[in-house]
């Protein structure tokens, strides 16, 4: 309090009683000489801080005695710490800030609040100045932050200085004393920006390399899911980072991590990786638990059937978990019996029961082949078990394409009448545009492989033919399989050219078959009417020949090579051809065969010598 006071507070009591200063000191002083002793050095009691002492506390106000005429009244609420309630009782000794001498009410103005920010400034700007960090306390939001009480002073938190990750609930910070670095001062504006995050990367920063140091591979520790990408999560250890790739996150199938991790979670994880290079921290979380593939060959069996849930649909196939952190594979090939080019998500559907085959187990790439087909009979083994070669039978055409028809002769399977086998008299791409699709017809089974999946149909053979009846058997023409035959071509199609042999057989001559050399592959280049000379590769029990030009060349090849030379050589034909003519123009010579040569003429003769 200022040395002034006391007589101060008797001139202000002699006035308002009306008394002499002699009676209240004892001492004969004059009131001029009592006001110049209180305000001697003293310019103005307005807008500086006094220590004031408490002399009274209700509810709302605190009424001091800082030793002016009258006493003051101040706001209960100034003398709290921001969201705390206030302390104080009568006898306290406090600093407050002069505003005015008297104000209206005739009472002193005072304010603890900007008592209390005259000190702060000071002491933080001192400590800005040296770059240390301040204590202060969250006590209100506003528009971009938080409002921060610097022991008096009040500071603003912009939102983004608040933590290193975004913080969604601050709560928890509130009303709790936090360290904070102050960004900047002005005391004109009595603008003060402070920061929370600052503090924390320092704390980080030196916490990180003390991390760092200690790391090691198979150490278990705890961190806290700071992002979330397509092939992972980042992991905050405490001032590192560590990557969570998301075939580490667990045993199952995961197809993106936020199915399993949210921003802000903490979760124990494994170093499975470090490079101290680059400080490059590959985590683990399934590391945790025991690998499931552990003796997975011993309760999968290859050809045992097994019950599981459809966990994931590829356009490849689809993956069926077996046990928790156990699936397969049933690839689209091995779906349906007769369904070939159809999506899998068409046969089974995401979290389906199914019960499926073994196929294989590689404990090496961990993959295990499943057969979903395998479970039910099928139906190309059940129709030759029912059916046999030369059975007639109704179908309804289910697709034309340029090489015949497919006709459905049961519930899920299709047999082909090939082109050449519709018609004996016409061409097979003339009595083909004579169908339509969902058309009726009835056919004749000619082939049935179960293995290869394939019925062969006929619709020529229900008839005679014309040129003398019906062939049941080429062999009864006298053709074998492996033997050469002069044909004549009947027709020419895109696939290859069909083709007469003899007076009763017909055959065709795939497009592959029509040379040896790629180049002449073409069925263009055969006419109508020209003969060929082929080989009988195939004689199936309905008299149709399948032949091959190709085939013959090379047999002719071969036997010319094993006349002439060997084939291991590696010389061509024509090389080994003309090494047999120059041996049998030297076994000639020998003999006196050879012819005489020219006589040279004597300018030959001496060119010769020259040489």
């Amino acid at each position: 309090m200022s040395k002034s006071a006391p007589a101060a507070r008797v001139a202000a009591k002699a006035a308002d009683d009306s008394i002499s200063i002699k009676e209240i000191t004892g001492e004969d002083i004059s009131f001029e000489s009592l006001l110049d002793e209180s305000f001697k050095g003293v310019k103005s009691f307005e807008g500086s801080v006094v220590e004031g002492t408490v002399v009274g506390v209700d509810d709302e106000f605190v009424t001091l005695d800082v030793g002016l005429k009258s006493e003051g009244r101040i706001p209960l609420r100034e003398f709290g710490i921001a969201g705390q309630p206030a302390e104080i009782k009568i006898g306290d000794k406090v600093e407050v800030f002069i505003e005015r001498m008297e104000n209206k009410d005739g009472e002193a103005g005072l304010s603890r609040e900007k008592a209390r920010r005259e000190e702060s400034w000071i002491v933080l700007e001192r400590q800005h100045k040296a770059n240390e960090r301040v204590s202060g306390t969250i006590f209100g939001r506003v528009k971009g932050g938080f409002t921060v009480d610097l022991g008096g002073a009040v500071a603003f938190l912009p939102g983004s200085q608040v933590d290193i990750r975004p913080v969604r609930d601050v709560g928890p910070l509130m009303g709790q004393p936090q360290p904070f670095l102050i960004l900047k001062m002005d005391r004109a504006r009595g603008n003060i920006v402070v920061s929370r995050r600052a503090v924390l990367e320092e704390s980080r920063a030196e916490a990180r390399s003390e991390l760092v140091s200690n790391l090691k591979e198979g150490q278990e520790l705890q961190g806290v899911v700071k992002n979330i990408t397509d092939y992972g999560a980042f992991i905050d250890l405490g001032g590192v980072d560590g990557l969570l790739h998301v075939t580490d996150i667990s045993w199952k199938r995961i197809n993106h991590p936020s199915e399993v991790l949210t921003v802000g979670q903490t979760l124990n994880v494994k170093i499975i990786r470090f490079n101290e290079e680059s400080q490059r921290i590959s985590l683990g979380i399934k590391q945790l638990d025991a690998d499931p593939w552990e003796g997975v060959a011993s309760r999968f069996t290859s050809g045992e059937k097994y019950k599981g849930r459809v966990t994931n649909i590829a356009d490849y196939g689809a993956f069926i978990e077996l046990e928790d952190g156990i699936e397969g594979l049933i690839h689209v090939s091995e779906m349906s019996w007769t369904k070939k080019n159809i999506h899998p998500g068409k046969i089974l559907a995401t979290s389906q029961e199914v019960e499926v085959m073994v196929l294989d187990v590689d404990m090496n790439k961990r993959r295990i082949s499943l057969g979903l087909k395998q479970c039910g009979e099928n139906p190309w083994v059940q129709f030759a078990k029912n059916h046999k070669v030369g059975d007639t039978l109704e179908g309804e055409i289910r697709n034309i394409t340029e090489f015949g028809l497919f006709v459905g002769i049961g519930d899920q399977i299709d047999g082909m009448v090939h082109m050449s086998d519709l018609s004996w008299t016409e061409s097979g791409e003339e009595v083909i545009k004579k169908y339509a699709k969902g058309q009726t017809i009835t056919v004749k089974v000619l082939e049935i492989d179960g293995e290869k999946e394939r019925v062969s149909l006929g619709v020529k053979q229900l008839g005679e033919n014309p040129g003398g009846g019906a062939v049941e058997s080429s062999s009864a023409s006298g053709i074998a399989k492996g033997s050469v035959v002069t044909c004549t071509v009947s027709a020419v199609t895109s696939g290859g050219i069909e083709v007469t042999v003899g007076e009763d057989s017909r055959g065709f001559i795939k497009k592959g078959d029509l040379s040896r050399e790629r180049s002449e592959q073409r069925p263009d280049r055969f006419a109508v009417g020209e003969k060929v000379d082929a080989k009988v590769i195939k004689v199936d029990r309905s008299g149709k020949l399948d032949l091959s030009i190709k085939a013959r060349e090379i047999d002719e090849d071969k036997a010319a090579m094993a006349e002439y030379g060997s084939s291991d050589s590696g010389a061509s034909l024509g090389d080994i051809l003309g090494a047999a003519l120059r041996s049998k123009t030297v076994k000639a010579e020998e003999a006196g065969e050879a012819p005489k040569k020219a006589k040279k003429s004597k300018k030959d003769e001496e060119e010769g010598g020259a040489e």
